[in-house]
This record gives structure tokens, sequence and C-alpha cells, in this order.
């Protein structure tokens, strides 16, 4: 580990620098003037990039090849606010990394003196591993302020026991962002258990979800275990328990208090050790106004509430998706989209969200024969949309000023500027030449 000769090499802080190395976690140490003084091993093992050193730089150029401090460049800043608290703070980013953008948790602690000034900073990077800020052919992908709140609130709730809600319109990836709950667990090597509660009776449902004894009705002909004893030990997901009838709320309930159910036609009981997860489109609220839905339920599974953008919301992530799901449709042989037919994905507003996307592109997949898929191969409502599109609705007064402000505190080459705004060079370039000709 490198230190420079500066205010911090001082006994106390090189025994702290020393103690950083014991730390797993990357881990560097700053001075109050975003400059890097010290990073262990782990830090430079997986931020470190051959050539470019480290300590002496400025941590905002490092992580975000930002030519300005975080907050100047339109991000959350955790050194000014733990400054002003003297409380150590945490904050979701994208750093750059010798393996492109990914999500980073940063937990920043202000290092205080005798007299309480602070006159440093220790920070510790988790790299988000359920989650990716570049194309993948899994999981959850985005990079868009809406996506990265979020996100930031899963990374909360997923190490604690707590139930969580997943309120969100339909096709906006509630069973991904489930899966990455469980996976960020404690309970990631127990089962996630998945329940569909669309379209289930009462009877239906309870067999399902507490199974039933060999005799219990007819066609029982032996012993099923339900899904909520097979999820012991790891996350049970209610999909679209808005759907879950009246009179069966009432035994969900129990089972969620206690753990324990009775199987269908038993009299024993069984208990299962899980960690719920519930998901909605439906404004439970006001179901429970209305009187479909119990109060008690509600405030039980609703204890961490996680709100999921529509694609709408975070039309910045369309590129990353649109790769994302070309891959997962097409690993060995994806197509590309034509620039005009991005422009026409690009207009329309996606009520369907992620799942109408796949759709389409499943769909215009299957009509293009050189693997370039293009206007004619997108659905006819979609192409009606173009011409009634806004003329500047692309490459309006706001965007435009955004990609001014990104030029310039950006310390990069375009080619990673890119990256960081989520679209191609080609796209880049030509909202580059928008850009002069509006100045």
């Amino acid at each position: 580990m490198t230190i420079l000769a500066t205010d911090f090499a001082r006994p106390d802080m090189r025994a702290l620098v020393s103690y950083l190395e014991h730390d797993p976690r990357p881990t560097i140490v700053l001075d109050t003037d975003y400059n890097i003084v010290a990073a262990n091993t782990a830090y430079q093992r997986q931020f470190g990039v051959e050539g470019r050193p480290h300590v002496g730089a400025k941590c905002f150029r490092v992580s975000h090849q930002f030519a300005v401090p975080c907050d100047q460049a339109g991000e959350h800043c955790p050194m000014r606010k733990a400054h002003e608290t003297r409380l150590p703070e945490r904050v979701l980013h994208i750093h750059h990394t010798p393996r492109g953008p990914e999500h980073v948790d940063v937990e920043l602690r202000p290092l205080l003196d005798a007299q309480g000034e602070v006159v440093g900073y220790v920070e510790c990077l988790n790299t988000v591993a359920v989650a990716s800020a570049q194309p993948q052919h899994q999981g959850l992908v985005g990079r868009s302020a809406a996506f990265k709140e979020a996100l930031g609130a899963l990374r909360r709730a997923a190490p604690s026991p707590i139930p969580v809600l997943l309120q969100g319109e339909s096709g906006t990836g509630k069973e991904l962002f489930a899966r990455a709950l469980h996976e960020g667990s404690p309970r990631a090597g127990g089962p996630l258990v998945v329940v569909d509660c669309t379209g289930l009776t009462e009877t239906l449902l309870e067999s399902e979800l507490f199974g039933y004894e060999k005799g219990a009705f007819t066609g029982a002909l032996q012993r099923k275990i339900g899904l909520a004893e097979a999820a012991h030990g790891g996350t049970l997901f209610l999909d679209e328990i808005g759907e879950v009838p009246l009179a069966m709320q009432v035994k969900l309930l129990r089972l969620i208090e206690s753990g324990s159910f009775r199987p269908v036609g038993s009299l024993r009981t069984v208990h299962s050790d899980f960690r719920l997860v519930c998901a909605t489109h439906k404004p439970l609220k006001d179901m429970v106004t209305a009187g479909s839905f119990r109060q008690d339920l509600f405030y039980r599974i609703s204890a961490f509430p996680i709100r999921l953008p529509a694609l709408r919301e975070r039309s910045d992530d369309l590129p990353l998706l649109i790769d994302s799901l070309l891959q997962r449709l097409a690993p060995t042989a994806m197509p590309r989209i034509d620039p005009a037919a991005m422009k026409v994905l690009g207009l329309h507003d996606w009520p369907g969200n992620i799942r109408e996307l796949r759709n389409v592109l499943e769909r215009a997949r299957l009509f293009t024969d050189d693997g370039v898929i293009r206007v004619s191969d997108l659905p006819a409502e979609l192409r009606r949309e173009t011409p009634m599109a806004p003329p500047q609705r692309r490459h309006g007064r706001n965007e435009l000023e955004q990609l001014a402000h990104a030029l310039a505190v950006f310390d990069g080459p375009r080619s990673e500027l890119a990256k960081t705004l989520g679209m191609s060079e080609r796209t880049l370039y030509r909202r580059l030449q928008a850009l002069e000709e509006k100045s």
C-alpha cells in the first residue's frame, strides 16, 4: 500500500491505514480535498487500472471520470453531507472500473480530530452484484436515477428479514427485483419459491400454498408439500398479492404472523421459516378502504415498500434494456437496432413496460433477415406514432442542456461518456451534432 507524505502521515493515521489491510472490502482513505491518500490491496485489486495511479488522485476523477466533485456533476456527494453532519453516509453510485461501469454501494465515515473537526474520511466500496450498469444476459440492468433509487432501497432491505412489498405497474420486473432481494440476503443459499396469486380461487390457492394430505379431496391421490413449506430456509415470493380472495387473506395473515399452517385435510401443524416478499400492481390502500383487502394484512406485508419505476420514467435505460433483452432472446445471433428504429422505440410510452418491450423485440427479431431490426420490422402501432411525435422530442432543450453539462464535467474519452449516458457512441455523436447546431 502506498501512503503520501501528507498530514495523514501521523502515527494514529498510519495505524488506521495499516488496519485497513485487514478489511476484505475495497477501502480508501480520503483527505478533505477529495484526494485519495491511501488504498488497501482489496481496492487496488478490484478497482485498480494498471498504469493509472489512484493514490494522489481526486476520488471523483478515479471513480466517475468527472472533472469536478460529484455534487457539481449532478450526483449526490456523500462527503459533503458527512462533513456537515459528522455522521457516516451511504450512497449508491456508478463507478468506472476495469470491467466497465458498475453499481457500487459507497459507505463513507468521517474521521474527527480531538476538537471534533473532520480531518479525512474512510470510504468502503461494495460492488452491487445483483444489478448491472451494462448490458447482460440475466438479472436487473439500469443506470437511470429512477432505477438507482429502487436499487438503493433494495440494497437497504436485502440483508434484513423485514417483509418487502414491491409496488409497480405490470411488466416492471417485480419478479427480477424479488430474485435480487433473495440473492442479496443471508438466505441466498436457500430456495426462492414463487407463488403467482393471479386467478387462483381460495381452494386452489390454499392447496398450492399449504399442500394437502392424500385423500383430502377428490383427485388428491398422494400427499403434496405446499409452497410455504418448500420455502423453508429461503424466500417466499407472493406475486400479485392483491388478487388473493378475501376469505383466504385470513389464513395468509396467520401464516405470515406465526409461520405455521395446516395442510388441507390434515390435523398436524407445519412450521416454515421463510423471508416474505410480496408484489402487486394494484392500489392496496384503496382496496383496504373499499374493504376488498384486509387492513391488518396490508400493514403486515408492507413494512418496507419499494416502488418500481415504469419504463417511461427510466427512458434513459432504454438502449441498455434493449441490448440486454436482445442478448437474452438471441444469445448466439444477437441482432442490432437500426438508428431509425431506435428512434421509434424511444418515442413510445410503453404502457406494458419491459414486458411489452421484450415482446416487441422478440417479434421484430423474427422479421429481420440480415440481423438488423428496422422500422419496417416494428409493430404497425409503433410506426404510426412516429409522425405525431414533437419534432424536437429526441433532442429537446433540456436534453441538450444535460448533454452539454455532461461534457463539461466528464473527464474521460467520449466512448466512456457514451457508456455513462447509456447510449452508443453513434447516438452520442448524433446528439453532439444536434448540440453544435443549437449553439
